[in-house]
């Protein structure tokens, strides 16, 4: 009887099993075919992995069908990710070099029925004696997609732009306000001469005498129309906290503000759309996900605006501005915006930011709504032992670089991936900042970095290495004078590029460092030359310069 028994639980289990096996092989087969439904836009879709794995003397190659699990939506909360058409990444695993080519392309998804993105990848892991040349040629590759524009070239661009007014379409009739703005800008080019000011450094701008008479007429004369229309989160609801928090404060600001709005916009010289582009992206759910359909919502606002009031149709939309921290304001109003001014941190000159027309607009990483403006201050230069520091997530194709290059090479280059995200970790960064000479700003994603920011607070020059990136209020700074510019391929010379500037040179940027901290600061109530009336200025600065002299009267 006892072997009757076990034979019969034997048998049960052999079927169990078969069942079991019989049952995840049609699941595979089912999604391999099929795809996987999900309940959001951010399906999952298959990757295609393709690689070659080299060792010492066998070399294996691989072909593998995986489940793409991640959301094109994933928010860091340092930074975000950027949805380019290709990347190219180079990551380093303790002693072997990984290279990662990565591509977008179009893949149905059967279960939605919809177009969803597959990417198709291709892996090469090779020793660690050929880190540093694999590094350089793949940042070779990346330089050959575009052409860089370097600083000198953009202060020629922005020259171009300030002595021609063909930027700006004309306006359909003339009006009082526009007068006003011709006369300041009269006043403005015929400014006296001024070589010093109180609080301010000369040296770090490009023209003071033009400046601070722009910035006296702006406090006098200028008048802004804040839009009542729109409904929350996406419009009239500041986000003041995180990575996207100057276009948060920049609206609460303005919103509130009593000494430059008007009720009555028929007194407004600019006109302001209080659109959160972070919420735009976040609060429209699964159907508003492409860039094509945020940027068609963002139409319907202002057609709607065009058709209630005058004022777009009169200029085509060149007196208005708006304010936007997120990667995707460029491309989502360069097409139904294109005549009016945009602040935005995703200053690239490559992917339609115009110099002249724009304007940069700081990333601050506000980690405390309540205190915008804590830990700042750092060591004297003579107390700064570290030559150079970055730490950060490996965003982008340039950060593994700088990171295989320069980790652990040389003693006074603390060159980290990321820190611990802890209270300890955080501050440890910061008195990295505090005790460097230069602090490294190496682009993620996108071109912009809130390290910025940051190593002017911690008073810490920035080394900038980010082609193409045009930096904060580029029409008024001199930021030669208290930043350094690396182009992206002269990564592996960083160390030589910093210690061939000068102590005195290094001394002198980092005390107007200090000096124009000021511009980058919030606060709760507005203060002279603070960032809130730094970005004004600087949309104040890019109508005037593009007013045509002569008006048609009708």
């Amino acid at each position: 009887m006892r072997i009757i028994l076990t034979r019969l639980e034997r048998f049960d289990i052999r079927r169990l099993l078969s069942g079991i096996i019989v049952t995840v092989g049609l699941v595979v087969l089912l999604v391999l075919c099929f795809g996987i439904p999900c309940r959001n836009a951010f399906c999952l879709s298959p990757v295609k992995v393709s690689g070659i794995v080299a060792n010492s003397s066998e070399v294996v190659k691989t072909e593998m069908n995986h489940i793409n699990l991640s959301s094109e939506d994933d928010e860091y909360e340092e930074e975000t990710r950027n949805n380019d058409s290709s990347k190219e990444n180079v990551v380093a695993i303790s002693n072997v070099k990984v290279e990662l080519n990565v591509s977008v392309i179009p893949s149905p998804n059967v279960s939605l029925g919809k177009p969803e993105m597959a990417v198709e990848s291709s892996v090469s892991v090779r020793s660690n004696d050929s880190r540093e040349s694999n590094a350089l040629s793949i940042l070779r590759r990346q330089k050959q997609v575009a052409a860089t524009v370097s600083i000198s070239q953009m202060n020629s661009l922005l020259i171009q732009s300030l002595s021609s007014s063909s930027h700006s379409p004309k306006p359909r009739w003339s009006s009082a306000r526009d007068s006003e703005m011709l006369s300041a800008k009269s006043e403005i080019e015929n400014a006296s001469v001024v070589h010093e000011s109180l609080g301010l450094d000369a040296s770090i701008y490009r023209n003071i005498s033009k400046f601070l008479r722009s910035y006296y007429l702006m406090e006098r004369k200028l008048r802004v129309y804040v839009y009542k229309e729109g409904n929350k989160p996406i419009f009239h609801r500041p986000m003041p906290r995180g990575i996207y928090a100057s276009e948060g404060w920049f609206m609460k600001l303005m919103e509130s503000n009593k000494k430059f709005l008007v009720r009555d916009p028929r007194k407004a010289h600019l006109f302001y759309i209080p659109v959160s582009i972070k919420a735009l992206r976040t609060s429209l759910g699964r159907d508003f996900q492409t860039p094509k359909s945020l940027a068609d919502h963002l139409k319907e606002y202002v057609d709607m605006i065009a058709a209630k009031y005058k004022f777009w149709n009169r200029t085509g939309g060149a007196d208005h501005f708006l304010v936007a921290c997120h990667d995707w304001g460029n491309k989502l109003t360069k097409k139904h915006m294109s005549n009016s001014v945009r602040a935005l941190c995703n200053s690239n000159v490559a992917q339609g930011f115009r110099i002249g027309v724009d304007t940069a607009l700081p990333v601050t990483y506000i980690r405390s709504a309540e205190s915008p403006i804590e830990y700042r201050g750092g060591k004297p230069p003579s107390e700064r032992k570290i030559l150079a520091f970055f730490a950060g997530s490996m965003h982008g194709y340039l950060r593994p670089i700088l990171v295989q290059l320069w980790e652990n090479k040389e003693l006074d280059m603390k060159i980290f991936g990321p820190m611990p995200r802890d209270p300890q970790g955080k501050k440890q960064y910061r008195e990295y900042m505090k005790s460097s000479r230069y602090c490294i700003c190496a682009r993620g994603y996108e071109v912009h970095t809130p390290r910025v920011v940051e190593a002017i607070i911690n008073e810490c020059v920035p080394v900038i290495i980010a082609d193409n990136y045009v930096p904060p209020f580029f029409e008024v700074l001199n930021w030669e004078e208290f930043a350094v510019f690396v182009e992206e391929k002269d990564i592996q010379n960083l160390r030589n590029i910093l210690l061939s500037i000068p102590e005195e040179r290094y001394i002198g940027m980092q005390a107007r460092v200090k000096t124009v901290q000021q511009h980058f600061l919030w606060h709760k109530k507005p203060v002279k030359f603070d960032l809130f009336h730094m970005i004004l200025h600087s949309v104040w600065h890019s109508r005037i310069n593009r007013l045509k002299t002569r008006l048609t009267r009708h």
